[in-house]
């Protein structure tokens, strides 16, 4: 007999969040109080694997964001089990070609994102069966079959399917060898666990000093709080950090065009390696305005621009030299496959947004795959590091003298631990009714 092709039987969402905000972890100056949060996704079968994706937000976002998800259950529960890239591409087809969700965006916000929660489960599932984390699952693919897991629509003017192969296709050979390259050296990490706005400058010193002792070469501070505040604390980790090491600085949208400039010009003499998210993550011709004021200081961006759109038009206008691409922004790995090539077209290194929850854990995946099947090299390229909230996942990011470590385990690394999403589960989890006890 034909063996039954497997099936999703159910499409499970919970609510998790964590108290992070009680130490101000995660604080910058748009964010003060964020307490890290995931709208979780499971996704059940009918013989026995299951595929698991997030959505990170924080806090009361996760009302909205989980009844995002839950809206795309009708698109997942009773079909096949996506194994192949055929598979795959049907999938993500499907769920962006709802005209009715949509609407929403289109294309961007929460109704992206729950797609991106979505798709993302159903890469660790499809990896999973293979027996494969995703990096090695993707980079086993043929380069026809990369390319058919991209739309192409609204990115022709900059990027072709044809022109798409000719990258994937020039990096073929040696794609082995740096798959083994990566299994046994890992990949270039920087820490912002350093630089959050609410720590002391004690805590800045130390935790910067325990970088450079960790193997760290690059850290992270957050500005745009207060002028005065940015300058003395850019000044303290210059001094504890020397010069040969990189600083980079994160704004978090705090600016318009002209505070940006006359702020980072305050910072210029402690050498900043790039500003991070000077101003709105929409407005590309403000990003150019930037970057052409503050060169040779690089401006990043990219854990908030919502779609390949977006990222398109920055790349082409110029406006960015570092692109940050977010595992849990868009509609998961396979628009930010078109985002990867998008970068290798433009020739911009790509240096993942991280932290969160699962962010970490996920954007390794995108990375290793880059580095093995698309860019072929290393060379600028970091991937963001946050050392909070690993404990809780089954296949935790790795970082050991400042660089990233092979996941373990087949799949994407979402995968929570089954007493964190009992203990978290928000409200009724016991983390949050011991805190609603204290506050009464």
């Amino acid at each position: 007999m034909p063996r039954k092709t497997p099936q999703i039987t159910a499409l499970d969402v919970l609510d998790i969040r964590f108290p992070t905000s009680r130490e101000l972890d995660g604080s910058d100056a748009m964010n003060p109080d964020p307490d890290y949060s995931a709208a979780y996704v499971v996704l059940r079968t009918d013989d026995g694997p299951e595929g698991h994706g997030l959505a990170f937000t924080i806090g009361r976002g996760n009302d909205v964001q989980a009844a995002a998800i839950r809206a795309l259950a009708p698109h997942v529960v009773g079909k096949d089990v996506p194994e192949t890239a055929k598979g795959l591409a049907e999938l993500y087809f499907e769920l962006i070609g709802d005209s009715q969700i949509r609407w929403l965006g289109p294309e961007k916000g929460v109704a992206h994102m729950a797609i991106g929660a979505v798709v993302n489960a159903a890469w660790d599932l499809a990896a999973r069966r293979a027996g494969l984390p995703v990096w090695r699952f993707l980079a086993r693919m043929t380069p026809e079959e990369i390319v058919s897991l991209v739309d192409f629509r609204y990115l022709s003017d900059a990027l072709t399917p044809d022109e798409a192969l000719q990258i994937l296709r020039k990096v073929e050979h040696g794609k082995a060898e740096r798959v083994e390259t990566i299994a046994r050296e890992g990949y270039p990490a920087y820490t912002t666990s350093p630089g959050w706005l609410g720590y002391s400058d004690e805590k800045l010193a130390g935790l910067a000093r325990q970088a450079l002792a960790d193997g760290f070469d690059m850290i992270k501070l957050k500005v745009g709080g207060s002028l005065d505040d940015d300058v003395r604390r850019m000044k303290l980790a210059r001094e504890v950090v020397g010069e040969d090491v990189r600083v980079a600085v994160d704004a978090n949208q705090r600016w318009d065009v002209d505070t940006a400039v006359r702020w980072m010009r305050e910072l210029a003499p402690y050498n900043p390696y790039w500003i991070e998210e000077p101003t709105s993550p929409d407005d590309v011709l403000a990003h150019r305005a930037i970057a052409d004021a503050l060169a040779p200081i690089r401006v990043a961006t990219g854990e908030h621009v919502q779609n390949r759109v977006v990222f398109k038009q920055f790349l082409q206008a110029g406006a960015i030299d570092v692109l940050q691409l977010d595992a849990c922004r868009v509609a998961g790995v396979n628009e930010n496959i078109a985002i990867l090539l998008l970068a290798k077209k433009f020739d911009v290194p790509v240096c993942p947004h991280a932290g969160g929850v699962g962010l970490c854990e996920l954007v390794r995946h995108l990375s290793f795959f880059d580095y093995a099947a698309i860019s072929g090299e290393v060379g600028e390229r970091v991937i963001e590091w946050v050392d909070h909230l690993h404990e809780h996942f089954l296949d935790p990011a790795v970082v050991e003298r400042g660089r990233y470590l092979v996941p373990a385990e087949p799949g994407f690394s979402a995968q929570l631990k089954d007493e964190t999403l009992s203990d978290y589960l928000y409200p009724d989890g016991p983390v949050w009714t011991a805190l609603e006890g204290e506050s009464d």
